[in-house]
């Protein structure tokens, strides 16, 4: 079933995905049906780009969302290998005086289309949607983007409001927010699959790395860094790799959408600050099924940047759909003060610092009590694992559960 609705201020079309899954609950054992709305917003009179990392569900999503559009899939070897040698052919392709969206999947794989989808959009105003896992790619390319004839969208892992009553805490951060993962009757399998698929063979087929085994080891060693600051000097001796290729295959990880460097938010900075970002593969579940575990690593390693991680999805997520302009940073001074997530935007600034423990301190409250001090204009929170709430002078103490459903509210609000 696919629900439209028009939103006439800002003439998008909001269209969110009805589906069905069997899921099984975690805590009664049964099995039981709960449905998904995936929540993006498609420009009602334009073309767009809709790009994310592999297994969010771009295909899946358009395939069922869009019954009426005509979709190319680049996949296909037929198709790949016609439109490869004549792009021109693409127009053949398509029915004369069609209305609806045209869908290209894995828009990258051939990007000399762009200047042929630009030429049909011009001459018969078609509307099409590429998605693709790379945007970077696209760009370090330097094709044809489409500049003011396309919006580009993206496509996350799902958030805690899409999953809604299917959301579970414990399960989240086992497996993460992949569609699939909250599917599949053995995750485990799943995300050791997506691994050895998508960020190994898949990164070796795109022509991206020679050598796999080099990339599987710095994967590895990279699963460490998870929500730390990134030292690629430190990684390369660890890995027995040279610096600049370890680099790239930081950048690698970025084209394909599937880690991200958060930058320090340094904006009239009072305190001498530090400059490197903090390094985040893009869902809990790929973080950990990449991350070796042995009996030298506590579970506290572990689950605190599992959490992290997740409170930085659903973070992206909001941002992302619901258009609120903001950057995300981080904050550390070089007398190690830290605020883990900076949001800063016309809708305000917003710090947040999240611990996994069930009680907190006031040596918890030092970072954002610094940042505070420096910000007054700023709202401060401190996220942990406990039950209930308090306010200490400016900050709001809150449990991780119950700011994940008001997360958009607060955000989302000019502060």
């Amino acid at each position: 079933m696919i629900v439209i609705q028009k939103i006439c201020k800002m003439e998008l079309k909001k269209l969110k995905i009805h589906v069905k899954w069997n899921l099984k609950n975690q805590h009664t054992g049964k099995m039981m049906q709960t449905i998904f709305h995936r929540i993006v917003q498609f420009p009602s009179d334009k073309s767009c780009f809709l790009f994310g990392p592999r297994g969010t569900g771009k295909s899946f999503w358009l395939r069922r969302q869009l019954k009426s559009a005509l979709y190319i899939d680049l996949l296909e070897s037929e198709t790949y290998f016609r439109l490869l040698s004549a792009p021109d052919k693409l127009e053949s392709m398509i029915p004369k005086h069609f209305s609806d969206y045209i869908i290209i999947d894995e828009i990258q794989k051939i990007s000399k289309l762009l200047d042929e989808v630009h030429r049909l959009i011009e001459k018969y105003q078609y509307r099409f949607i590429l998605t693709g896992s790379s945007a970077r790619k696209l760009k370090k390319q330097d094709v044809n983007l489409l500049a003011g004839r396309a919006l580009t969208l993206y496509l996350n892992p799902l958030c805690c409001e899409e999953l809604s009553s299917a959301f579970d805490i414990t399960y989240s951060l086992k497996y993460g927010h992949l569609p699939s993962a909250y599917t599949e009757k053995n995750p485990d399998l799943y995300l050791k699959s997506y691994v050895t698929t998508y960020l190994r063979e898949e990164v070796l087929q795109e022509g991206l790395t020679r050598d796999l085994g080099n990339f599987t080891r710095f994967l590895e060693t990279a699963s460490f860094s998870q929500g730390e600051i990134l030292n690629i000097s430190e990684i390369a001796r660890e890995c027995f790799l040279n610096r600049k290729l370890v680099e790239n295959y930081f950048s690698i990880l970025e084209d394909l959408l599937i880690a991200f460097r958060l930058p320090v938010f340094t904006r009239r900075a009072k305190r001498r600050m530090i400059h490197h970002p903090k390094f985040y593969f893009f869902d809990v579940g790929v973080y950990r099924a990449i991350r070796p575990k042995g009996p030298l690593d506590t579970i506290e390693e572990i689950e605190g940047a599992a959490l992290e991680t997740l409170f930085l999805q659903e973070l992206i997520a909001l941002n992302e759909y619901y258009q609120l302009g903001y950057t995300i940073y981080y904050w550390r001074t070089s007398t190690q003060i830290e605020v883990d997530f900076v949001l800063y935007g016309e809708l305000g600034l917003h710090a947040f610092e999240i611990k996994r423990k069930s009680s907190y301190s006031t040596k918890d409250l030092k970072g954002l009590k610094s940042f505070i001090n420096d910000y007054p204009m700023s709202t401060a929170w401190l996220v942990y694992g406990g039950h209930k709430e308090f306010y200490e002078d400016n900050i709001q103490v809150i449990p991780f559960m119950k700011i994940l459903p008001g997360l958009k509210t607060i955000i989302g609000s000019k502060g």
